[in-house]
């Protein structure tokens, strides 16, 4: 019964894709609605960037096996991001009336810097698309088999719950994305608070489960290890929060608004409410441990898969098929508003930054097409990686955004905020810190500041000599600089 409820609000879901569609009109409607959302529903998009798989099933397994010092990234890097986005970069975003992220650096800084970040930024992606559909395989074994259907694995389940995701994204752009949103976010909130209280209920009262919390040392949030250990977490927290600044599905979401001052409030709002909601999973983990002691042995497996997968076995060891149906609605509902995004966002980036440039004079109508086909060639490789990885959610998604913090963050930041920065500083940036992250990766596990910290600070380094030192490569003129484009 569980089951076909599910199948139900799958099917649900491509129906508002296919209702989506008929507001497809071009490309632009494709990439970001026609910038024409309301604040209600860039509120729910920004609020959905992430809400997904990783927040509800890695990050509240990680807080009940060792607590908040081990989360830097999700929650509080993510809501930090949306909110640094908000005041610094979404007014700038809106007012430069572009399509992807990558027209900024083409802006600001010519043709081949464009084309190398776009890349970059598009392969980050890889990784978080395929933890996205790693937890729509999860879940959809977790209900097959525990209806019978012992055929339904992990990776049969991930190419079902991908079909699913590339058909209503493919048909209905960010039209999808955003009417999808909307309704998937009041069903994650009504959702989980209902399990949430449940929950409490079950444990003696939420009193109860925060006092259990704090005994065990489960709400302290930073390290006390020494240096190591606070280098870690500040690398966690700052991977999140700068390394996804710049990324084209926080561009979408934002730019998607009707107009300048909603996208700021929009960024704002869902940034802080992703903060507090985030808490929400965390609650749930934490209080079946108090009801059931002996999941805490679960969240600590050393089968990373198992760990995953203990949450909704729990609900639905321990809970009415009501409150199985609402939870599971909720958490298909999260994982499928952020996995439409991760498609559609590197998807539009490489056609419009990397491949349209080489296919001048192209119709709308066929861009749109191209668009279309592009999502399916990322979603094919995104479902490879998600059956063919062994990584838990967060460290798919760490691994993301380190990519963005080492090569394309400094560019941006400085090419907003710093007229000095030039197309051979970028250069300089993008080259000195990937080189770096990857070094100390690769030659250098033990080393006690981590990877992407050296590579931002080497991505700093070479923005700064790049700009500073004799020009031997040239600069568009008339540069994008925050001051040209905020300015009220």
């Amino acid at each position: 019964m569980l089951t076909f409820a599910v199948f139900v609000y799958l099917l649900f879901t491509i129906a508002i894709g296919l209702y989506a569609s008929s507001k497809i009109h071009g490309a632009k409607d494709f990439m970001v609605a026609g910038r024409s959302l309301p604040l209600y529903m860039n509120f729910t998009t920004v609020f959905a960037t992430w809400f997904g798989a990783e927040t509800v099933l890695s990050v509240s397994a990680n807080f009940a096996h060792e607590g908040l010092h081990v989360i830097p990234g999700d929650p509080f890097g993510f809501a930090a991001c949306l909110i640094l986005v908000g005041l610094f970069f979404a007014r700038a975003f809106y007012r430069m009336n572009l399509l992807t992220i990558g027209d900024f650096y083409h802006q600001r800084y010519g043709k081949s810097v464009e084309v190398f970040t776009s890349v970059v930024i598009t392969l980050s992606y890889v990784g978080w698309a395929a933890a996205q559909l790693t937890a729509l395989g999860l879940v959809l074994s977790v209900l097959g088999q525990g209806a019978g259907y012992e055929w339904l694995t992990i990776n049969r389940g991930i190419l079902i719950g991908a079909v699913i995701v590339v058909f209503y994204t493919t048909v209905g752009g960010m039209w999808s994305v955003a009417l999808t949103d909307m309704i998937q976010t009041l069903v994650i909130i009504v959702g989980l608070l209902i399990i949430a209280g449940l929950m409490a209920n079950m444990a003696g009262g939420v009193g109860t489960v925060f006092e259990a919390a704090r005994d065990s040392d489960r709400l302290r949030l930073f390290p006390n290890e020494g240096m190591a250990s606070w280098l870690t977490f500040l690398a966690g927290f700052l991977t999140a929060a700068l390394g996804s600044i710049p990324q084209q599905d926080v561009f979408q979401r934002v730019t998607s608004a009707k107009d300048e001052q909603t996208a700021v409030r929009g960024t704002l709002l869902g940034g802080s409410f992703y903060l507090l909601f985030a808490f929400v999973p965390m609650f749930i983990a934490y209080a079946a441990v108090v009801i059931e002691p002996e999941y805490l042995a679960k969240f600590s497996s050393e089968d990373i898969r198992e760990i995953q997968r203990t949450l909704p076995h729990i609900v639905m060891n321990m809970t009415p098929f009501w409150a199985q149906a609402i939870f599971f609605g909720a958490l298909l509902s999260a994982i499928l508003s952020t996995s439409s995004g991760t498609l559609l966002a590197p998807s539009s980036l490489f056609v419009e930054n990397v491949l349209r440039p080489f296919l001048p004079g192209m119709s709308d109508k066929r861009l749109l097409l191209l668009l279309r086909l592009m999502l399916l060639v990322f979603a094919s490789g995104a479902t490879y990686q998600a059956i063919t990885s062994n990584k838990t959610m967060y460290e798919m998604v760490e691994y993301a955004y380190s990519v963005t913090l080492v090569g394309a963050l400094i560019p941006l930041a400085l090419g907003l905020y710093w007229k000095g920065a030039t197309t051979q500083g970028a250069v300089g940036s993008i080259f000195c810190g990937i080189c770096a992250w990857l070094y100390v990766m690769y030659q250098c596990p033990e080393f006690i500041v981590p990877p992407q910290l050296c590579g931002l600070a080497a991505s700093l380094v070479g923005m700064l000599l790049g700009s500073l030192t004799p020009q031997l490569i040239s600069t568009p003129a008339q540069p994008a600089t925050a001051s040209s484009s905020v300015s009220t």
